[in-house]
């Protein structure tokens, strides 16, 4: 007789792989449910907010991946959300803010039933009913920093009203979709043609034809076991209307001229005045297997669509009147405590600059700067002044995830982040340049980021649930979040 209940050859590993799968998988609801209930908490808090408040204010605080829209009839600039980690806590914000530009000034504007706190979301504003500004998806953290909810649900802000609106919710599957302003309707659109890889962080923009500009990104692929590498992606795709087929679009891949911006993700676009797309900064990540370190950019790039060619951005610098003197001629002089790189002064020059921080981290600065010019050139008659040759140009510092915004054809760039090895350095600097002269950034803003509070990382799991308290925007809010820590 055969022998009963024989138990079969490699069930056990199969039994075993199932388990682990469905403990995993119930792991992943009960982070959800927790970061659904941490929202809901919060909520709860802007639930008592019945009556638009609006305060003058200073600067917002430093943070990124928030977004900056100008206003469509006024001269004014709206920043919403964002986020800011100081080396254990991640805060998010759904605070809103308004810069007016021409008195210099900053307004916080509370307004009740806003979105949700959140991080990279997708902002646009339309002249719609005195205007409104859209705000679409985005990510919420837990405050480790160790889970996260990706939103898919649509706002509105009234500007006029200042009022908030959800519109709805869908499903985002990587597809190509429509949003009609006048029906408040999602239409799916099927393009012809080879369009952009699956990815992440790209940046959209329109032609003055009403076409669509999809530049770069980010995406990481599997090449072995528990290891996945990265691929700045660089590419460039038109989505294009068919003329005389409504609703058809096509993909076309497009192969610009000129001097193109290098590989990079984390960078900002804004469309200037000509109708041209203005790409600034970014991060270039070098990775190894166990290794990441990031070149941070602030140079500024120009792709006119009517060419098909990328422009470097190149500053004048200050016009200034300088009386020609008979004399000697001088050697172009170096900023101080700078580190000039270059074999000619007629080239352009590397500067690198270091700045020490209270706990001893060394951040490294390059930035290339235009020739101050020739040698030999004829000294002028005000020694000493800011336009004298070799002296660095004001500009903002290198970093990724910035905010830009034009109006009046001047360009608006607020915040964003650099790392200086484990450290992640969040801005809150506002700078503008104007983009007819193009000759020099005017510091509106100044941000010093020695100063900036980083706490080094524990493994107590004591201090993670006392940050859990902590986290959310808002000074307002941190008494009530803190006395309601249980209940989150």
């Amino acid at each position: 007789m055969g022998k009963k209940g024989k138990k079969e050859k490699g069930r056990g590993a199969e039994k075993t792989a199932a388990k682990m799968e469905k403990k995993v998988s119930k792991r992943s609801r009960k982070e959800e449910e927790d970061l659904e209930a941490l929202i809901a908490h919060f909520q709860t808090l802007d639930a008592r907010k019945t009556q638009v408040v609006e305060t003058p204010c200073s600067p917002p605080s430093p943070r990124l991946n928030a977004s900056l829209s100008t206003h469509p009839e006024k001269d004014e600039l709206i920043l919403f959300g964002g986020e800011y980690f100081n080396g254990q806590k991640t805060f998010l914000y759904n605070e809103l803010y308004i810069y007016n530009i021409r008195k210099d000034s900053w307004t916080k504007v509370e307004i009740p039933n806003p979105p949700p706190r959140r991080c990279a979301h997708q902002a646009v504003v339309v002249p719609q009913g005195g205007g409104q500004l859209w705000i679409f998806g985005g990510e919420f953290a837990s405050p480790d920093g160790e889970q996260f909810y990706h939103y898919k649900d649509l706002w509105v802000l009234h500007l006029a009203t200042k009022t908030w609106e959800q519109v709805r919710d869908y499903i985002y599957y990587n597809d190509v979709y429509a949003f009609n302003l006048d029906t408040y309707t999602w239409s799916k659109l099927s393009p012809s043609g080879t369009g952009p890889t699956p990815r992440s962080g790209c940046q959209m923009t329109v032609t003055p034809q009403g076409n669509i500009i999809i530049y770069g990104g980010y995406s990481k692929q599997r090449v072995r076991k528990d290891v996945d590498r990265g691929t700045q992606h660089s590419d460039m795709f038109l989505l294009k209307a068919e003329e005389g087929k409504e609703g058809k679009w096509s993909w076309t891949r497009i192969h610009p001229s000129g001097v193109k911006p290098t590989p990079r993700s984390g960078f900002s676009v804004a469309v200037a005045p000509n109708h041209q797309t203005l790409l600034f900064g970014g991060v270039c990540d070098e990775e190894e297997e166990e290794r990441l370190e990031g070149d941070f950019l602030n140079d500024l790039h120009f792709y006119d669509p009517v060419r098909n060619r990328w422009l470097a951005g190149q500053l004048k610098g200050p016009k200034v009147e300088k009386r020609r003197r008979r004399g000697r001629k001088v050697e172009p002089r170096g900023a101080d405590k700078q580190e000039v790189k270059g074999p000619s002064a007629q080239e352009p020059l590397e500067v690198v600059r270091e700045v020490v921080s209270e706990d001893g981290t060394v951040v490294t600065i390059k930035q290339v700067l235009a020739a101050p010019g020739a040698a030999g050139q004829l000294e002028s008659d005000d020694n000493g002044g800011p336009e004298e040759a070799g002296m660095a140009p004001v500009e903002p510092s290198p970093r990724s995830n910035a905010m830009l915004a034009v109006k009046h054809g001047r360009l608006y760039l607020y915040g964003g982040m650099f790392e200086a090895g484990d450290r992640q350095v969040t801005l809150s600097d506002l700078y503008c340049l104007d983009l007819h002269k193009m000759e020099e950034w005017t510091v509106l803003v100044e941000t010093d980021p020695e100063s900036q509070e980083w706490l080094e990382e524990t493994d107590s799991d004591e201090d993670s649930e006392e940050a859990e308290g902590a986290e959310g925007g808002g000074e307002e809010d941190e008494d009530e979040e803190d006395s309601s820590e249980e209940g989150a």
